[in-house]
C-alpha cells in the first residue's frame, strides 16, 4: 500500500514547475537578444568595411586628379597672383562730393591680419586690418597709432581725427576737446597727410585747414556711426590704447 501524499507537497511541486518554466522562458529571450545583438554587430562591421573602402577609393582618386593637375595648378597660381597684384593697384579711387568729402570707390576688404597693410591712402580709410580695434570713444592720442588698429576702429562706425604738424596748437587743442566729448572718434597726430587736418570714416574722408571749418562738425554728425558703418553699435572700448 503506497504511502499517503505529504501535505503541501503538490503545490510545492507546482510551484517548482512554475519557476522552471519561468526559467525556460528567461534563457529563450536571452538567447533571442544575443542572436539579435549579434546580427547587428554583423551589420555594423559590414557597413563600416564598404564605408572604408569607398572613402580610400575617393582618396586615391583625389590623389591621382592632384598629380594630373600639379602642372596647370602651378600656371594658375602665377596667374592668380598677377591678378592680385593687379586688383590691388585698380581697387578703387576717390571722388569728391559737392560737400568736400572724398568717398573711395573701389571695395574695402575687411580681413583681420596680424600684418602690416600697404594702404593705397594716408590716413586709410579702410581694408584689412589688425583683429584689435583702437579704442574710439573719444580717445585722444598724442603720439602716432598704428593705421591696422585705427582702420578696425572705422569698421565699428568711428571717425578719426588725424592731424600733421602744419596744424596750429590752437586747432589742435579745441580738435581735442571735441573729440573728448564725441562718443566713436578718436584723433591722433599723422604726418605725410594731404593738409593739416583730416576726417576720415570708413570709406570716406575730408581735408581741412582748420578746427573752426562748418565741414568739421558736418562730417562728425554725419559719420559718426553713420550709414557707412560696416559694423554698427560694435564696441569702441576694450580694445588697445595704443
Amino acid at each position: 500500500m503506497g504511502s499517503a501524499p505529504t501535505p503541501g507537497s503538490a503545490e510545492r511541486k507546482a510551484r517548482m514547475e512554475q519557476m522552471r518554466r519561468a526559467e525556460r522562458a528567461r534563457e529563450r529571450r536571452n538567447r533571442i537578444l544575443t542572436i539579435a545583438a549579434s546580427v547587428v554587430v554583423v551589420a555594423g562591421l559590414v557597413v563600416g568595411g564598404v564605408v572604408l573602402i569607398d572613402s580610400q577609393s575617393g582618396s586615391k582618386a583625389s590623389a591621382a586628379s592632384g598629380s594630373k593637375d600639379s602642372a596647370g595648378g602651378s600656371k594658375g597660381s602665377a596667374s592668380g597672383s598677377k591678378g592680385s597684384a593687379k586688383s590691388a593697384e585698380d581697387s578703387g579711387h576717390f571722388v569728391t562730393g559737392k560737400d568736400g568729402v572724398r568717398i573711395w570707390t573701389g571695395r574695402l576688404s575687411r580681413n583681420h591680419v596680424t600684418t602690416n597693410v600697404p594702404y593705397p591712402m594716408r590716413p586709410p580709410v579702410g581694408g584689412d586690418h589688425n583683429p584689435v580695434w583702437l579704442n574710439c570713444n573719444g580717445d585722444v592720442y598724442t603720439e602716432p597709432v598704428r593705421d591696422e588698429n585705427a582702420v578696425h576702429s572705422l569698421e565699428h562706425g568711428a571717425v578719426w581725427v588725424t592731424y600733421s604738424s602744419k596744424a596750429s596748437k590752437a586747432d589742435v587743442a579745441a580738435l581735442a576737446a571735441k573729440v573728448r566729448k564725441t562718443p566713436y572718434t578718436l584723433m591722433s597726430p599723422y604726418e605725410n597727410q594731404a593738409s593739416p587736418i583730416m576726417l576720415t570714416a570708413w570709406g570716406h574722408q575730408l581735408s581741412v585747414q582748420s578746427a573752426g571749418d562748418p565741414g568739421v562738425d558736418r562730417f562728425l554728425a554725419t559719420y559718426v556711426q553713420g550709414e557707412q558703418t560696416p559694423e554698427p553699435g560694435a564696441s569702441c572700448t576694450g580694445g588697445t590704447m595704443r
